[in-house]
């Protein structure tokens, strides 16, 4: 029977966001919700200027009715389920803000970078709130073993960073038709196979709707993009996932399963510390699936090795946790 709700959840995320596109793609497009294009990033991308973006409130849409209709026919709705979507439309929110301000104010940064942190401080601060009125434990688990620390107070500020580096880590891995796509849907299926795992599975049923939701978008997200998700869209997944890590007591495994997130964060950090203390790029564009194009890789062939080694990684993370 369980088998069956998650089976049944992630074909009716998929096809909400299927059946959703047709009708929202061209209404973003009568609305003119286009993409701007960076004018120093690759002159391959120039074309994409005007494609429609903001689609992750078509991702979001199905995340919450999926979530909401399987948790409550088939098990309960429990505080693990809102809090998880609470994250994930608080983010969601703020990256359409975000997004509204770019697009339709026409201000190409949209909201500042300060803004932008206190939003995400100001949702991890509720989470952690409901979190400990409701004694959730505060240890940290090592993957792979036994073992686990409890930081006590200091989980705070563990999980406050979870979730702002775990939004703008995925965040900035949203610069490829599809890529984000895949990698959100593996990390989310890994994530899935360990709730159930666990016997969380208002935590599973969550995850396997995202993998729905997310591959639904990639039908018309996949180079030639038709639609992009946008900050909407990405700053949802990004916190959904840190939250996701948080409720299994998996957050450590998050740097294996995200792996690919964690790669493109470190390439920008790298890049940004090696120019302002020596003038020197590393990589000829961060984040670093931009390098891989500029090198002369096909997008397509960026996006593909990207999925692969996210691929691998999710594996690793599973063997890790449950058979070593």
């Amino acid at each position: 029977m369980l088998e069956q709700v998650m089976i049944f959840s992630i074909v009716t995320a998929f096809f909400i966001t299927v059946l959703l596109s047709p009708f929202f793609i061209p209404f973003l497009r009568r609305l003119k919700f286009g993409q701007s294009i960076r004018e120093e990033g690759p002159k391959t991308h120039h074309k994409k200027s005007g494609t429609p973006t903001m689609g992750g409130m078509m991702i979001l849409l199905s995340i919450v009715i999926t979530t909401f209709f399987m948790t409550k026919k088939f098990s309960h709705i429990t505080i693990e389920t809102y809090l998880l979507l609470f994250v994930t439309i608080g983010y969601g929110l703020l990256g359409f803000i975000d997004d509204f301000i770019k697009v339709v104010m026409k201000r190409n940064l949209g909201l500042t970078s300060k803004q932008k942190l206190t939003g995400q401080l100001l949702i991890a601060f509720v989470f952690y709130m409901v979190y400990h009125q409701q004694n959730f434990s505060t240890a940290l688990h090592i993957p792979g073993t036994h073992l686990s620390f409890d930081l006590g107070w200091g989980y705070i500020v563990f999980l406050v960073f979870m979730l702002v580096a775990g939004s703008n880590a995925v965040n900035l891995t949203d610069g490829l038709d599809g890529l984000l796509s895949g990698t959100a849907a593996i990390a989310f299926g890994a994530y899935a196979v360990l709730a159930w795992n666990q016997q969380q599975y208002d935590v599973a049923i969550f995850s396997v709707a995202v993998v729905g939701a997310v591959l639904g978008f990639l039908v018309f997200n996949a180079h030639p993009a038709k639609v992009f998700m946008g900050d909407t869209g990405s700053l949802a997944l990004g916190g959904a996932i840190a939250t996701v890590a948080i409720l299994t007591k998996l957050e450590l495994l998050l740097a294996i399963i995200g792996g690919v997130f964690v790669i493109e964060t470190l390439s920008v950090i790298i890049q940004v510390i090696s120019f302002k203390t020596t003038g020197k790029r590393v990589f000829r564009m961060s984040p670093l699936h931009h390098h891989y194009e500029l090198i002369g890789w096909s997008e397509w062939r960026v996006v593909v090795t990207f999925w692969a080694i996210g691929l691998l990684l999710a594996i690793l993370g599973i063997y890790i946790e449950v058979w070593m």
